[in-house]
């Protein structure tokens, strides 16, 4: 065994080269170092969706920037490791705009809305969060119960009131009515100045939508009777045009029939329709079922055509 060489049995036993208390000492110092170890030392773990900011304390002096580990991961146990775990998932905030704090357009017509905001935290700009933007240490119990409370403070300390002040501008530059034919634009407007607002901050802003517009229940009220009035309109406008086109139908019916009354008195002549008697007779006689009928003749054995007199020739005369 060399000089320097010395187990732990050495130490708990008598020894020829270490008094007995000397070597029971040491014992117990190296159980109360490795005790102290594994008290002061830990192993921070980051979830799914986080990225955690790794600090390093001291049992003097102050704690000191350590690293930034991407979750599902630990860092390994180390001496007097700490973790801030700040969630870089999207967030949708909603903030409404009613009662008292409803918003006068440029007419002067108090309007309700909402605005929706879709947002996250730069996970490359987390060191930028913590030291500079973030008011609340995510550590001990709250942070267990509240694990995003870290973001959503910050949020509401530096996006959200600078996003209400540009709606509340957007809208206010626009008259009452014109607002619920605007509300993409006005989302839109709304989106690129706080993505301007924000643009040096850890705050990644995606999207602002406004909409659920609400107008005073008397103005509510004007706009349905104006749309049922122009809907009544709109029928009776229908109406007319139905009447007028049937009223075109009949017009051409009349006429058809006009010009066909016309093209047949033209065409019945007396040799025409004792043509028309021939061929009836015709068919007549061909008929497997068929009866006699005595008719009228005239020179030649043909149907006598025309208009008779019913008066007595007799009469006829003395009447002359």
């Amino acid at each position: 065994m060399s000089a320097f060489s010395y187990s732990l049995d050495d130490a708990i036993r008598p020894s020829s080269r270490l008094p007995f208390g000397v070597g029971l000492g040491l014992f117990f110092f190296i159980v109360f170092v490795i005790a102290v170890w594994l008290i002061g030392s830990r192993n921070p773990y980051t979830h799914a969706g986080y990225v955690g900011y790794l600090t390093r304390g001291a049992v003097f002096g102050k704690s000191t920037f350590y690293g930034v580990q991407r979750g599902p991961t630990s860092s390994g146990r180390g001496w007097l490791l700490d973790v801030t775990n700040v969630s870089v998932t999207p967030y949708t905030y909603s903030d409404d705009f009613t009662g008292e704090d409803a918003v006068l357009s440029k007419d002067n017509l108090k309007i309700g809305f909402r605005v929706h905001t879709v947002w996250r935290v730069n996970e490359a700009r987390i060191p930028l969060f913590m030291e500079r933007f973030s008011t609340t240490m995510a550590g001990g119990h709250d942070s267990e119960k509240e694990p995003d409370a870290i973001v959503k403070v910050a949020y509401g300390h530096f996006i959200r009131e600078p996003l209400r002040t540009f709606a509340r501008d957007e809208v206010q530059q626009r008259n009452g009515l014109e607002v619920k034919d605007a509300l993409i634009a006005i989302g839109d407007s709304v989106l690129a100045r706080i993505q301007k607002y924000a643009a040096d901050s850890p705050f990644i802003i995606s999207s602002v939508v406004v909409g659920n517009v609400q107008y005073p229940g008397e103005v509510a009220d004007a706009v349905s009777k104006k749309l049922a009035a122009t809907q009544d309109l709109q029928r009776k406008d229908t109406e007319i045009e139905i009447e007028r086109k049937e009223r075109t139908k009949r017009e051409v019916q009349a006429q058809g029939i006009a010009n066909a009354m016309q093209i047949i008195r033209g065409q019945l002549s007396a040799m025409y329709i004792q043509h028309e008697a021939i061929e009836a007779q015709k068919t007549m006689v061909n008929s497997p079922n068929h009866t006699v009928v005595y008719i009228p003749v005239g020179p030649m054995g043909v149907p006598l055509a025309g208009t008779f007199s019913t008066v007595p020739v007799s009469e006829t005369a003395n009447a002359r």
